[in-house]
């Protein structure tokens, strides 16, 4: 989806200071992907789903692991390094609350969805070893595909329940806007990563806001 050159192919390297921060961003995400998704498995339905949901926060717990292992071979603190997003967050959580099942599936799936994409815009001018590592983490798409196959088979079933996941995704990307632009301006070595390079943030946005509509079509349900 990146349109932009990685930094190892054109002789830069950004700043530790900025590829700690993204670390930093990343694993304080992984951190609470696990606390929601052990949550999200009480509201399953089923011991079966409530077993795939519990094996998923298993899986973010050790992506966080990984992230938190490279911040203390950069000299990081990891708990530092996570500070400066607790607050950003956490408000973001508490803004989007989901009320049953489907809306904690159209969470994981379509905020999660746009806050990867764009952590791949910015990996993307990292060198190795953190841009893999932070593709790599970002490539287990298991969740997104289980919430999209659960939101489908359910919008089959009632159709009727695709206009009130349409409008709570739609709260959930402006929310999710919002609180990124406030990251952005706190932490402005983040932005900082693709100013580097000459990434063209119009285009960018372009391709989140594409990447976005094709996730939400492809599941049923509309912009």
């Amino acid at each position: 989806m990146s349109d932009v050159t990685p930094a190892d192919q054109i002789g830069a390297e950004p700043p530790q200071e900025a590829v700690v921060d993204l670390l930093g961003m990343l694993a304080y995400g992984e951190l609470v992907a696990f606390d929601r998704m052990a949550a999200d498995a009480r509201l399953a339905p089923d011991l079966r789903r409530r077993a795939v949901l519990s094996e998923m926060a298993a899986r973010e717990i050790t992506n966080y692991r990984r992230l938190a292992d490279r911040l203390h071979e950069l000299g990081a603190d990891p708990e530092a390094a996570m500070r400066p997003y607790v607050r950003a967050v956490s408000d973001y959580h508490e803004q989007t609350e989901p009320n049953d099942w489907l809306e904690g599936l159209t969470k994981a799936y379509v905020g999660d969805g746009i806050a990867d994409d764009f952590t791949r815009e910015v990996a993307a001018v990292l060198v190795a070893p953190d841009r893999d590592l932070i593709l790599d983490v970002l490539h287990d798409s298991v969740h997104a595909d289980f919430a999209a196959d659960e939101l489908r088979a359910a919008i089959a079933l009632d159709p009727k329940v695709a206009n009130r996941l349409s409008m709570w995704a739609r709260r959930l990307v402006g929310e999710g806007i919002s609180q990124a632009l406030r990251v952005a301006g706190e932490r402005p070595s983040l932005a900082a990563l693709l100013a580097i390079h000459g990434a063209d943030f119009q285009a960018l946005l372009r391709r989140l806001t594409s990447a976005h509509t094709a996730r939400m079509s492809a599941v049923g349900l509309n912009n």
